[in-house]
């Protein structure tokens, strides 16, 4: 089972969270592909799915900016690229935090 990654942690401050912006992570050969079927994904199950627990969908998300962060825009039939393994993906997620970072201040 993957570990829980806290999204919202790099941007609290004084104990509130800011708005999280998109963040997109780079493609790798590792990373899945699947075919979305609408009305029966979630990115909640396929969390599930591919890394073990319900609570990574915002990767998935972040590997599919042509969604523009709504799985409920997905057409039906729709190749998304899942960010596999889990450790790959939250580490490009990380560093991509990193840079907004320091972008935006």
């Amino acid at each position: 089972m993957s570990q829980y990654y806290d999204f919202y942690k790099e941007f609290r401050e004084n104990g509130e969270v800011k708005p999280l912006p998109f963040i997109q992570i780079q493609a790798l050969a590792t990373d899945k592909v699947y075919t979305y079927k609408l009305g029966v994904d979630r990115f909640d199950k396929l969390s599930d799915k591919y890394y073990g627990n319900p609570y990574h969908g915002r990767l998935i998300l972040a590997a599919n900016p042509q969604f523009g962060g709504m799985e409920f825009d997905i057409p039906d039939g729709t190749n998304i690229r899942i960010p596999f393994p889990f450790e790959s993906g939250i580490e490009r997620y990380a560093t991509a935090v990193k840079i907004y970072k320091q972008l935006n201040g």
